[in-house]
C-alpha cells in the first residue's frame, strides 16, 4: 500500500496541505441552511438523471415503432427497470423543482444584482435548458398524451412569429410528427441538451467562484461580525447528507409511486383532453385564457423580461425610490405562477 501511494506522490505531486487550502474557501454562514446553497440540489439530481438515464438507454429503441414497447420493457420484464425508470422521472421532477426554487431564492434575495447580471442570464438559460430536458423525456415514451403534448407544443411553437416555423420543424424534424420525430428527442434530451446543461453549469460555477458568493445579512445576526465557514469538511458534509436524503427520498417515491404505462399514442384518435407535465401547467392554463398570438407572444415577454430582469430592477428603483419593489412584483408573480398551476392541476384530465 505505501509503494503505491507513494508512486502516486511522485506522479501527482499534490500534497493533503495544498488540497486543504485549495478546497478549503471560507463560505458564509447563512449558507449553513438548505434554502440558500439549493444549487447543489439539482446538480445532485442531475447526475442521478444522467446515470440513470445511461442504463435506460441500454434498452430504449427510439423509434415511433419500438419506443413504447422498449418502455413497457425496462418496466415489466428488465431486472429493476422499474425502478432505475420511477427514479429518473423523481428525479426530473424534483429537479425542476429545485431549479425553479434555487431560481426563486436568487431573485428574492436580489442576489442577481450587480456585478452578477450575467451569472443570472446564464441560471435563466439553466432554468429553460431543464425544462427542455423534462419535456422531451416526457415525449419519448410515446404515449398517448405524450405524443399529443408535443403536436400541440410543435403548433404552438408555429404561431411564434417569423421563427415559428422554424422551430416547429426543428423539433419535430419535419413539419409534423413523422417517422424522425422521436430519434430527434432522443437525441435532444440525451445528447444535445445534457452536454449544453453541462456547459451552463461549467461557466455559472466559474463565475461563482471569481465573484464569490453573495453575502447576506439575516436579521437575527449581529451586524459586526460576518461568520464563515470551510467549505471542506464543513459544506461538503452537508452536501453529501443532502445528498443521501434525497437518494432515500427517490427510493421511496420510486417504490410507492412507481413510473406506469399510459395509452400507446395513436396518432388517428385525438385525445378529449391533453395534459401536460406539471411544470408546464401555468404555460398551458395562460395559453387557454388567450388567443394563440397573443398568449405566446405575452409569454415570450415574460420571458424576455425576466432573462433581463437586473437591468430592469435598476430602473425600477430608480423611479420608485424604493428598494423592495422586486420583491413585491415577485410576490405577484409567484402568486400568478401558482394559481395558474393550481387551476390547471384541478381541471379534470
Amino acid at each position: 500500500m505505501g509503494r503505491m501511494l507513494n508512486w502516486f506522490k511522485e506522479r501527482v505531486p499534490v500534497s493533503g496541505v495544498q488540497l486543504a487550502e485549495l478546497s478549503n474557501e471560507p463560505v458564509p454562514n447563512h449558507l449553513r441552511w438548505w434554502w440558500f446553497c439549493l444549487g447543489g440540489t439539482p446538480a445532485y439530481l442531475f447526475v442521478v438523471q444522467i446515470v440513470t438515464g445511461i442504463l435506460l438507454a441500454f434498452y430504449y429503441q427510439p423509434a415511433p415503432e419500438t419506443a413504447y414497447q422498449s418502455v413497457q420493457r425496462i418496466t415489466e420484464e428488465v431486472t429493476y427497470g422499474w425502478y432505475f425508470r420511477s427514479v429518473h422521472k423523481w428525479a426530473a421532477t424534483l429537479m425542476i423543482a429545485a431549479v425553479i426554487l434555487h431560481q426563486m431564492r436568487v431573485y428574492f434575495t436580489a442576489a442577481y444584482r450587480k456585478p452578477r447580471e450575467i451569472n443570472w442570464m446564464i441560471g435563466m438559460c439553466l432554468l429553460l435548458v431543464t425544462l427542455l430536458i423534462g419535456f422531451t423525456g416526457y415525449s419519448l415514451v410515446f404515449e398517448q398524451l405524450s405524443y399529443w403534448g408535443a403536436s400541440v407544443a410543435a403548433n404552438i411553437c408555429d404561431t411564434i412569429p417569423y421563427l415559428g416555423g422554424f422551430a416547429k420543424r426543428m423539433l419535430l424534424a419535419g413539419d409534423q410528427y413523422n417517422q424522425n420525430t422521436v430519434p430527434r428527442f432522443f437525441i435532444l434530451h440525451a445528447a444535445v441538451l445534457p452536454a449544453t446543461l453541462i456547459g451552463l453549469i461549467a461557466v455559472h460555477i466559474a463565475l461563482i467562484r471569481l465573484q464569490g458568493v453573495t453575502e447576506l445579512q439575516l436579521e437575527d445576526e449581529p451586524e459586526p461580525e460576518k461568520k464563515y465557514f470551510d467549505f471542506f469538511p464543513d459544506h461538503f458534509y452537508s452536501e453529501l447528507i443532502i445528498g443521501l436524503v434525497l437518494m432515500i427520498l427517490l427510493s421511496v417515491l420510486a417504490t410507492v409511486f412507481p413510473a406506469g404505462m399510459g395509452p400507446k399514442a395513436d396518432p388517428l384518435t385525438t385525445p378529449e383532453i391533453i395534459k401536460p407535465e406539471w411544470f408546464f401547467y401555468a404555460t398551458f392554463r395562460w395559453l387557454k385564457l388567450f388567443s394563440a398570438t397573443v398568449a405566446v407572444l405575452s409569454m415570450g415577454l415574460i420571458v424576455f423580461m425576466m432573462f433581463t430582469w437586473p437591468f430592469i430592477d435598476v430602473w425600477l428603483r430608480k423611479i420608485t425610490r424604493n428598494e423592495d419593489i422586486s420583491f413585491w412584483i415577485g410576490i405577484i408573480g409567484v402568486f400568478l405562477l401558482v394559481g395558474l398551476t393550481t387551476w390547471e392541476a384541478l381541471q379534470v384530465h
